[in-house]
């Protein structure tokens, strides 16, 4: 199945042919599945946690005939805890590089300031069309999830120097603090088994998240054509609380995150699918920093 994120698709698990990119022999009495072309073209849609997405993982049988209970094989080659970190550390920290050189070379004086405004808007454009690319290619490509980190980097940084020295004055580290909050919330909270990923969690985080980027793109459009804010969804009392909404559906798409990485390592994901799981985790913990981003203006702006 393919997870997703709250902006962009991303490469996920095969609900019937074991792990993604792997063509393993249907089970008997089982369906008989695509092993040429493209490994999604005979997925079923619908939730990608509604059964175990490993139910015909070649290794599934693995030492039945000797009375052990099926396990992975313990390989060089599968994706572990250590590899996500490793990999989600390096994306974030070409990210907060580029942030750091985009806030101190990019002025943002008066006579300055569109300039900059300008190359960090084309800096986020094209680290979405980056984005895009990752999530419909069968592989992960490093050099690919790095550039889009860089270029996500030098929008966040121009951004935040912008609301930090001319709107809320401390709003980016307010902002660091309460998504590295967030992030550390719901991996206690999902360790503990508070919060439980199955069928209903994800159709319910994916119709919400829906209905938010349909309203955001709506207000957008009335912004950009009709002038002022909007529809007024990021301003006044309204955005406040669609910036909550905001910041809460962050925290479910890091619940997903975490049920990705969990059921990859559970299963015997190849190593190159960590770039996959830092790419996805970078993903949500951008979309969380500019919430809360926006939320710390909008009540800055109304003190």
């Amino acid at each position: 199945m393919r997870s997703r994120n709250p902006v962009f698709s991303r490469r996920g698990f095969s609900r019937d042919n074991g792990y993604a990119g792997f063509n393993t022999a249907p089970q008997a009495g089982g369906p008989a599945v695509a092993t040429q072309g493209n490994p999604y073209a005979q997925q079923p849609t619908g939730n990608p946690y509604a059964q175990n997405p490993y139910a015909q993982n070649p290794y599934a049988q693995q030492d039945q005939q000797f009375g052990a209970p099926p396990q992975a094989p313990a390989t060089t080659g599968r994706m572990t805890i250590d590899d996500v970190v490793l990999r989600t550390a390096s994306t974030l920290g070409v990210l907060i590089l580029t942030a750091a050189l985009s806030w101190a070379l990019l002025p943002i004086d008066d006579a300055n300031i569109s300039r900059s405004y300008g190359i960090g808007i084309g800096a986020a454009l094209i680290g979405m069309v980056l984005a895009f690319v990752q999530s419909f290619k069968r592989k992960a490509s490093p050099a690919l999830i790095l550039t889009y980190a860089a270029f996500e980097g030098v929008f966040l940084g121009v951004v935040s120097n912008i609301v930090d020295n001319r709107i809320a004055d401390g709003a980016a580290m307010q902002a660091v603090i309460g998504t590295m909050a967030v992030f550390a919330g719901v991996l206690i909270a999902y360790k503990a088994g508070w919060i439980r990923v199955n069928r209903r969690f994800y159709g319910f985080v994916m119709a919400a998240a829906l209905g938010f980027i349909l309203l955001m793109t709506v207000n957008l459009l009335f912004a950009v054509f009709g002038g002022g804010d909007g529809l007024g969804f990021r301003s006044g009392a309204l955005g406040v609380v669609f910036g909550i909404v905001g910041i809460i559906l962050g925290a479910c798409f890091l619940a997903l995150d975490f049920k990705q990485v969990e059921d990859g390592i559970a299963y015997g994901a190849p190593r190159e699918e960590a770039w996959f799981a830092a790419f996805g985790l970078t993903l949500t913990l951008v979309w969380i920093y500019l919430e809360f981003l926006r939320l710390i203006s909008i009540l800055n702006s109304n003190d």
